[in-house]
């Protein structure tokens, strides 16, 4: 179901829960990937996106999406389109989706007196919007976190009594009330982010403000942060500092550089400042992270080459 794309390491499982219902567990490492199929979905298959770590970037419909830890997310599956972005660079979820020409009319067959419609809730979360989304729901997070820790002895049982717990929930859920939070993007807006990632990236071992990149860019300061929250879900700072210290995190397992010329490559001239900022992110100090982490370097491998590119 995922292809590999910009070296995308996944793990995805799919299990059978009713007809017509699958449960597909996503565990995906890298920048981008493709969701796809030996055949395009019709129109009477939509799925139900759920994010338990990580952040990923849908186009549903020319509109782009984030899907946030305990997002839960509702679209036809053939408005969505099959490359996804991974801002963070990793998303651990699920999928469950439903084709409701081939579910029961009624899933009331399997429990007396549970009143579950498939073609009925797809009708209410996707018959007169693009997608539906709803930002980590409490209710939602409790059907979640069991789906997630099925012990294997009991999981073909167990999963169909989640999914029609989740289902019947969402027959019954408010969806106006929760339709304020759904906030797509335009493409505008997330190439900007984009870009002054980018830009970011070639700028590693430089001190920046916000103001300077704004005048590169030639837009406003809240333009910038409010295009980077949107779509990276940190702040543009957070977002820096994390990134230059998952490279110097990097640096510190594979090459053998004293820390304080690490610190200067990614712009720290105050090597206690580096310490505290690096402690910050990875919960260690620099020098008890390569006690712990580094790796041997291959005769003849150069720092060069061991120095990793985040894109």
């Amino acid at each position: 179901m995922l292809n590999e794309k910009d070296d995308v390491s996944s793990v995805t499982r799919a299990q059978p829960v009713f007809p017509g219902i699958m449960l597909i567990y996503l565990s995906v490492h890298g920048k981008a990937a493709h969701l796809s199929e030996a055949s395009p979905f019709s129109k009477d298959v939509f799925e139900i996106f759920h994010c338990r770590e990580g952040r990923m970037e849908l186009n549903i419909g020319g509109e782009y999406c984030y899907v946030s830890p305990g997002d839960l997310l509702i679209a036809r599956a053939e408005k969505i389109s099959s490359e996804v972005y991974l801002p963070l660079h990793h998303c651990h979820g699920l999928i469950v989706r439903v084709d409701v020409r081939k579910t029961p009319h009624c899933l009331s067959c399997i429990l007396q007196d549970v009143n579950v419609q498939p073609q009925l809730i797809a009708e209410r979360f996707c018959g007169r919007r693009v997608y539906f989304i709803a930002r980590s729901n409490p209710s939602f997070e409790h059907i979640f976190s069991e789906i997630y820790a099925i012990p294997d002895a009991i999981k073909e049982g167990f999963a169909k009594i989640k999914v029609l717990e989740l289902m019947l929930f969402l027959s019954v859920f408010d969806v106006q009330e929760t339709e304020r939070s759904r906030r797509g993007l335009p493409p505008s807006q997330v190439h900007l982010a984009k870009s002054v990632a980018a830009y970011q990236l070639e700028h590693m071992g430089e001190r920046y403000t916000l103001d300077r990149v704004a005048k590169v860019f030639g837009v406003s300061c809240t333009c910038i942060k409010n295009s980077f929250k949107a779509v990276y879900g940190v702040s543009f700072y957070a977002f820096i500092k994390a990134r230059k210290m998952e490279s110097a995190a990097y640096m510190l397992e594979h090459t053998d550089k004293p820390i304080a010329e690490i610190a200067g490559d990614h712009g720290y001239d105050n090597s206690s400042k580096f310490a505290s900022a690096f402690r910050s992110v990875k919960g260690m100090s620099p020098g008890a992270y390569r006690q712990q982490n580094q790796k041997t370097l291959e005769r003849g491998e150069s720092e060069a080459q061991a120095y990793p590119v985040f894109g």
